[in-house]
């Protein structure tokens, strides 16, 4: 799942509203909420679904910024863990994008990864990304690919 604008959904505490100020031709304005490109929001963020999901957190759900993952043993634990995930973001008038939501599914795409009932595995897209990709020949796309095999070492053997 997906949250819809993240950022955007988490409201600024009033006192730090006018560290956002900006001015254009029609006045000046102030963010009531968290915008992007500030220093400290994705920590921000974070901390905040930390805060909301805490005692659901790696038992129910997995949440990673905006995105969260409702996981289960059985067909009716999912539908009740998806029940709590629900009341909880509509408690906190948070919303999901759902073209980004899937449910009911064995598996999927979190983070890069593929995540199952086998555990955590590296995308194929991924791996074929890199196998794919020309030969590096400056020092930067050098760094570009040695970037790319860390993303996936840990499932190198």
């Amino acid at each position: 799942m997906d949250g819809f604008s993240g950022y955007n959904q988490i409201k600024m505490a009033p006192e730090d509203m006018e560290k956002t100020t900006f001015i254009t031709l029609w006045g000046t304005f102030c963010y009531k909420v968290m915008s992007f490109g500030l220093k400290n929001a994705g920590a921000t963020y974070q901390r905040a679904m930390v805060a909301l999901f805490h005692d659901m957190m790696h038992k129910e759900i997995e949440v990673y910024m905006d995105d969260m993952i409702a996981k289960s043993e059985s067909e009716e634990e999912h539908v009740l863990n998806l029940r709590k995930l629900f009341e909880r973001l509509r408690k906190y008038k948070l919303r999901l994008n759902p073209a980004k939501c899937t449910f009911g599914v064995k598996s999927g795409k979190l983070l890069g990864f593929i995540v199952s009932q086998r555990g955590i595995e590296v995308d194929p897209d991924k791996v074929r990304a890199i196998t794919e990709m020309p030969a590096p020949r400056t020092e930067k796309e050098v760094r570009g690919f040695l970037g790319r095999l860390n993303y996936i070492a840990r499932f190198i053997s």
